[in-house]
């Protein structure tokens, strides 16, 4: 498969996701205009952080006059997930130069990850995967940067637009990205243990709950395999 075929594939497969992400971005937006961030502010964070999440806390925290040490260990802590999605991704993308690891890293984002690391999966003699990486990750961003701005806009001219709902499309996207990845017991354990802590958790502060709750996930999953293969090895 050419480079615009592994390009334009990716990008394609982004495509539900990206809907799904369209009212985080507006929403996004125009809180950040009401916490009192210029348009310019506004969208330098989404073009420089790239990360609903993270931004999100950030401007609630920025609002309330936190300081920007809290800001930033807040943020970091959140985005800790990203190291389990750049390590899950490094055999794959290891071979390629450090002008295409980074930026490829940087556009990383948990609905990029759900397709790729699908595209990754599938077994062929394709030398140029790291173009389906590109076209997801590229349009997730240019989607992301567009719906800043069409939050920004709208921000102005409909008052409290973050009232309308429109973060469940978020949450369905999420939702739509766990699911279909759930296909062994444990990877099914480990997704209830996570929400179970998570639930357990939400009050914690700095989002701690969310750390607490993906490394309950990970020891229950990586427990669970390990038993697995050890009655395996049994079995044989």
């Amino acid at each position: 498969m050419s480079r615009s075929h592994e390009f334009l594939n990716g990008a394609r497969d982004i495509l539900p996701l990206v809907v799904g992400a369209v009212p985080f971005g507006i929403i996004f937006g125009t809180l950040a205009s009401g916490a009192g961030l210029s348009p310019w502010q506004t969208m330098g964070m989404s073009a420089l952080v790239f990360a609903g999440s993270a931004q999100f806390i950030a401007i609630t925290l920025l609002a309330g006059g936190v300081g920007a040490l809290v800001v930033l260990l807040t943020t970091f802590v959140v985005n800790l997930r990203h190291a389990l999605y750049s390590a899950s991704m490094q055999p794959f993308v290891r071979h390629l130069p450090a002008q295409w690891r980074m930026p490829l890293a940087f556009w990383l984002t948990d609905e990029a990850y759900a397709v790729i690391q699908h595209r990754y999966a599938r077994e062929d003699d394709s030398r140029y995967k790291h173009w389906f990486f590109l076209g997801a990750g590229l349009t997730m961003y240019l989607n992301w940067q567009a719906s800043t701005a069409v939050g920004i806009a709208f921000g102005r001219a409909v008052p409290d637009l973050a009232s309308w709902g429109l973060d469940f499309a978020m949450i369905a996207t999420f939702i739509g990205i766990a699911v279909p990845m759930m296909r062994t017991r444990p990877q099914v354990a480990s997704a209830a243990v996570a929400a179970l802590v998570a639930l357990a958790t939400w009050s914690w502060p700095y989002k701690l709950g969310l750390i607490a709750a993906a490394i309950g996930g990970i020891v229950v999953g990586v427990w669970l395999e390990r038993r697995a293969s050890a009655e395996k090895g049994a079995l044989a």
